[in-house]
């Protein structure tokens, strides 16, 4: 084994053993709780220009100085926004922001199930709004591709609780405006399962006339449009997952996300079956092969470039999605249960 895989091996173990219990009994073993002293934390880090480079890859051109991401759901506003790049990630994706501010759906709102390695959550898009992040950032010095806090930010939208369905193009289109001089990319949610009627926009000719707009909007903000990607969810029947893909394509959009948390309860511990039934999307170990599957399904329906998210709980799992054709992957659960090592194991791949 190399010094640098012993290194590794070192930061996950003392994670596990050390620093993850006691985060998990901040808040009183409060994960959302936990989570907001964490962000809190995070936000003192002092923001670098150096980001850890290794496998750099362009997408959407943009380059990336390494393949693995921070998925939209722990950052929602930026706050920690100058961390990410000294923790080792190529990436970040902010949000999910909401064109008004909104306080998310009632707690508790979020449940560990450290057996199953998973997490459900019923979050809402808790957020400030899309004006208040853009001015957070704004505030840090970004403007979009100049790498302020080292590496590219991406920024997750999405649909305004209060906002009825059939306006949802216009508030979309809100945020964009108010997001696109300091995102590196936008990526669009209709695939949580939190907010009603959401995911019914995943529908081929919802999302294309969403994403019509959204590109259109796009190339008129700016002479060099704002890359676009659509998450989606991994709940999807193939037939209407491929019609989705098609929609994707032929709006212009620049890439796919695969996928967002899931309904699906397969895959738990008996121990923490009672845990089932609380609504919201699950993500983690019992994740995995299903959004490896959709990811699969995706990358050999189109040529655009794919994101690996969803249950990306080792270096081994972000490996096959790079090898089921992801460009780049991202973490959120995963990060919760494995910490910086799991990051730093998938750089070294």
């Amino acid at each position: 084994m190399s010094l640098q895989a012993l290194v590794t091996d070192a930061i996950g173990v003392g994670y596990r053993r050390g620093l993850r219990p006691l985060l998990f009994r901040v808040g009183g073993g409060d994960p959302e709780r936990a989570h907001e002293a964490m962000l809190r934390w995070l936000a003192r880090v002092p923001a670098t220009r150096h980001a850890r480079t290794s496998d750099p890859v362009t997408v959407a051109g943009i380059q990336f100085p390494n393949r693995v991401g921070l998925a939209a759901g722990m950052d929602k506003d930026g706050v920690a926004a100058a961390a990410w790049a000294r923790l080792g990630f190529g990436f970040a994706e902010l949000g999910t922001v909401t064109a008004q501010a909104q306080p998310g759906n009632p707690q508790p709102r979020m449940f560990r199930l450290p057996e199953s390695r998973a997490v459900i959550n019923r979050m809402g898009f808790n957020n400030h709004g899309a004006r208040a992040l853009a001015q957070r950032l704004t505030a840090r010095g970004v403007e979009r591709g100049n790498r302020a806090l080292g590496i590219p930010l991406g920024i997750s939208i999405g649909k305004t609780k209060a906002v009825a369905v059939e306006d949802a193009v216009d508030d979309y289109l809100e945020s964009l405006r108010a997001l696109h001089t300091v995102a590196d990319y936008v990526a669009v949610n209709v695939s949580s399962p939190n907010t009603p009627g959401l995911r019914s926009l995943q529908a081929a000719d919802e999302l294309a006339s969403l994403l019509g707009a959204l590109t259109h909007e796009a190339a008129v903000l700016s002479p060099s449009p704002l890359p676009i990607f659509v998450k989606l969810s991994p709940d999807m029947e193939e037939s209407e997952l491929l019609r989705t893909i098609e929609a994707i394509e032929e709006s212009g959009a620049s890439g796919i996300i695969a996928t967002n948390t899931t309904l699906r309860r397969d895959g738990l511990s008996p121990a923490e079956a009672h845990l089932a039934p609380e609504p919201g999307g699950l993500s983690g170990r019992p994740l995995t092969a299903r959004s490896l599957r959709v990811l699969e399904t995706v990358a050999t329906r189109t040529a655009l470039p794919v994101m690996g998210s969803g249950g990306v709980m080792s270096p081994a799992d972000a490996h096959r999605m790079l090898d089921a054709g992801a460009r780049l992957v991202q973490l959120y659960t995963g990060f919760i249960y494995e910490g910086l090592a799991l990051v730093r194991g998938i750089r070294e791949l």
